[in-house]
């Protein structure tokens, strides 16, 4: 009995500090195991690197590990377009090796209107630091592709602050295919040059302008008497180099096209049966051919054209003003 008393009383004089280390203890048993977890949002880069460039894609990853496999989402940018894919795969715990399997992914020397896919893997290795946590590793291409699609390296970062097991099964749970093509719109416009519509004069442009053929390529009908223009290289950005003209004038040239935008504002001349714009191509730029993207508002309507010229036809888009 008096064994059991003096037990009695060392077990209540320690029970608040083994209550305190047993605490602690599930307390980092949990973070443990937290950490060695693929679970949450990851955000980052992922590129391929070759010898004349770099390609960029954008990437958020959203993963649930579930019993003996990992599902989740794939959210990926690369150039103007944008897919959302679920994923599945693999996660061992003890390795910290993630995989996910056949994800359709851009080819990273894809052009505009022509995008090829390349089906891959991802191979990941999870680290975890003091400072945050980050899968590293690459995309690859399943053996039908390898000697086409290069490797897709990437170091995503783990959003702690957004990555809450609700939000993360609300994101599965209301997830939709998506595929979509960015397009410019007016908070988009980068301005390269804004071009004050005079003639100007350049004698050698003039002359072979003359001496190609003009095709018609899209007809649109404005309610202003001015119109707004863009001009932007519809695709890759490839050294294309344009001249413009309207009604058969040199409004500018040697201009090079890029995701920045070029300007003009243009009047509509009422008493012709229609204006045209031309596109003189100065080259084809690396890709063959020369093409543009020409985006026309009239302050109601917008119009998205494409234009597409070589070196024996200028594309032309006729204006018509619209009769009250």
């Amino acid at each position: 009995m008096k064994n059991f008393t003096q037990l009695r009383n060392n077990f209540c004089r320690y029970y608040p500090v083994l209550k305190k280390y047993l605490i602690i203890s599930l307390l980092l048993l949990g973070l443990k195991s937290q950490g060695q977890s693929v679970f949450g949002y990851w955000y980052g880069n992922a590129n391929v690197k070759t010898n004349s460039s770099a390609n960029n894609y954008l990437v958020e990853l959203i993963l649930q590990p579930e019993k003996g496999y990992v599902s989740g989402i794939l959210n990926c940018f690369f150039k103007d377009t944008y897919r959302s894919l679920k994923v599945k795969g693999n996660y061992n715990s003890a390795t910290r090796q993630l995989s996910l399997y056949e994800i359709p992914l851009p080819y990273h020397a894809s052009i505009k209107d022509f995008e090829v896919d390349c089906i891959m893997n991802l191979q990941a290795t999870l680290r975890v630091s003091q400072a945050g946590s980050n899968l590293t590793g690459a995309f690859k291409a399943l053996p039908g592709y390898q000697y086409t699609c290069a490797d897709i390296r990437f170091d995503f970062e783990m959003n702690a602050d957004i990555s809450k097991k609700d939000s993360v099964l609300k994101a599965i749970s209301e997830y939709k295919e998506t595929y979509q093509v960015w397009k410019p719109g007016v908070n988009d416009t980068l301005v390269q040059a804004q071009v004050i519509p005079r003639k100007v004069v350049n004698y050698v442009i003039e002359k072979e302008y003359t001496e190609r053929k003009n095709e018609i390529v899209n007809e649109i009908e404005v309610e202003s008497d001015t119109v707004q223009l863009a001009i932007y290289d519809n695709g890759e950005i490839d050294g294309d180099i344009i001249s413009l003209f309207y009604n058969k004038n040199l409004l500018f040239f040697s201009q090079k096209l890029t995701h920045k935008s070029i300007k003009l504002s243009l009047p509509v001349d009422a008493g012709l049966e229609y204006n045209e714009i031309s596109m003189f191509a100065e080259n084809l730029g690396l890709i063959p051919p020369n093409t543009a993207l020409i985006v026309i508002s009239d302050g109601k309507n917008r119009h998205e054209l494409r234009l597409s010229s070589n070196l024996e036809k200028n594309a032309t888009i006729r204006i018509r003003k619209k009769k009250n």
